[in-house]
């Protein structure tokens, strides 16, 4: 089997990490995100057509007539639309909408037309961004806990490596960002946590039993053990997000682009930022091996005349 040099290529993979976090970095701060209606409130519409209507055609139609920020999935059935619009409610906005699309000759009818707050979503955002803070602590803690605390800075700092790149593309592109793409975040969390977690074990098994002490050596002997089982993991996940991308429509739309994002960055940070890290915080096989206990027997015999 083909023995690949991961950490010989680590300097030039330090490079794009971090010009991929200056990007995403600058993006948020220069453009920030596109939030969503989810965030922002907003005027929500439900139609129901006599038949499926193409989704592509109803978007256009709105837009052509001066709404913005259209948003339009089905809702259940395939002929029942949702239509988003991030601007103020207007009492009269269900039947413009109906009556805008009613004019191409389509049987429509308006189920529904109400005003979308902005505080349940500020609120489910504040919850998410907490929620991912403790997570990240948490991860923290348990990777000390079950390794050591330097595997944990190279842990934490990959996670948030992934999350910050994940948002800065969504913000690069201007890219909804809605309660979906929350979600997906903290998916990726997980995903990435899971991945690093399997190389850690197995870099930490290898310097047990290795007879060397050349750390670049046996993390890519460790990485290359494992490799197989990242690409099958990875390419199985990312076929499945691929076709939730294709087939899924507008609902988990952007949730499967967030993931698709996550699972490759992921991959990528579980051997560049996660195992690279632990070379630059010195990672030594002292390190793993557990402190002494003395014996108290020992220690009263020495205390004797």
């Amino acid at each position: 089997m083909r023995q690949f040099d991961f950490m010989g290529k680590r300097r030039l993979a330090f490079i794009i990490s971090a010009l991929m976090l200056l990007v995403s970095i600058g993006s948020l701060v220069v453009q920030q995100l596109n939030l969503g209606l989810d965030f922002t409130g907003g005027t929500l519409v439900e139609v129901r057509y006599a038949t499926a209507p193409a989704l592509d055609t109803v978007r256009q139609a709105l837009e052509g007539e001066g709404f913005r920020d259209v948003s339009v999935q089905t809702f259940g059935a395939s002929n029942e639309i949702l239509i988003r619009l991030q601007q103020d409610f207007d009492p009269d906005v269900g039947q413009q909408v109906v009556s805008l699309l009613r004019g191409d000759g389509a049987e429509v009818d308006l189920i529904r037309a109400e005003f979308v707050g902005a505080q349940v979503g500020e609120q489910l955002r504040d919850q998410s961004g907490m929620g991912m803070l403790v997570a990240l602590g948490i991860v923290m803690l348990y990777v000390a806990f079950r390794f050591q605390y330097k595997f944990a800075i190279g842990a934490l700092l990959a996670l948030i490596h992934d999350v910050i790149i994940v948002v800065g593309v969504f913000s690069l592109f201007q890219l909804d960002f809605d309660l979906t793409v929350l979600a997906a975040l903290l998916a990726v969390i997980g995903y990435s946590l899971n991945d690093t977690i399997v190389v850690y074990d197995r870099i930490r098994e290898t310097i047990r039993k290795s007879r060397i002490d050349d750390m670049p050596t046996i993390f890519n002997e460790a990485i290359n053990m494992t490799l197989s089982r990242t690409l099958a993991t990875s390419g199985t996940t990312l076929l499945v997000l691929i076709a939730l991308l294709l087939l899924g429509g507008d609902m988990i739309h952007y949730f499967s682009i967030a993931l698709i994002i996550g699972v490759v960055v992921g991959t990528f940070s579980s051997i560049y930022v996660a195992a690279a890290l632990l070379l630059i915080v010195k990672l030594q096989r002292q390190d793993l091996i557990p402190a002494k206990k003395e014996d108290p027997e020992e220690e009263g015999e020495e205390q004797l005349p």
